[in-house]
């Protein structure tokens, strides 16, 4: 059986001129702030234990965004085959920093990553922030009535 795709991506940066930096680096990711967020204040994650959240981490492409002092105040994960498909999720940025662009720059960016040029089907879900993913490229998909979905419990 091979290796996992993801161990094989190169690790991406990117910066904008007010000093903000993008990174796929799985070092850098503040595990602190992330389970404090997804388990307290993210509506899709709430009560997340942490060792569901390091197995997930494990696989899957994660973003990171940082202020010019490197702290971590926003987050994506893309879970992928790194081939044909991605499905980005956990995206959020902190509430200080929000109305920047950052998410929207998260979730344009992620794409531009060379070693998920191949992909053809980039899916998200959202509850609420339909506008900052159109902003991204993300439209509602062409035929709804062909996906499905198995819920553990309604959102």
């Amino acid at each position: 059986m091979q290796s996992s795709p993801l161990s094989s991506l190169q690790v991406m940066s990117w910066s904008r001129k007010d000093g903000y930096t993008l990174s796929t680096d799985q070092d850098r990711i503040d595990l602190e702030v992330l389970a404090d967020f997804l388990k307290n204040d993210a509506y899709w994650s709430n009560g997340l234990p942490e060792a569901v959240l390091k197995r997930a981490l494990a696989g899957s492409l994660v973003m990171g965004v940082y202020t010019p002092d490197g702290r971590m105040v926003g987050f994506a994960r893309l879970v992928t085959d790194c081939a044909v498909f991605a499905y980005l999720r956990d995206v959020f940025v902190l509430p200080m920093e929000r109305g920047k662009g950052l998410a929207v720059w998260m979730a344009r960016q992620i794409r531009d990553h060379p070693d998920l040029a191949t992909i053809s089907t980039w899916m998200l879900a959202t509850k609420d922030a339909h506008q900052v993913y159109k902003k991204a490229g993300y439209r509602p998909v062409k035929h709804p009535e062909w996906y499905m979905t198995v819920p553990k419990h309604d959102l």
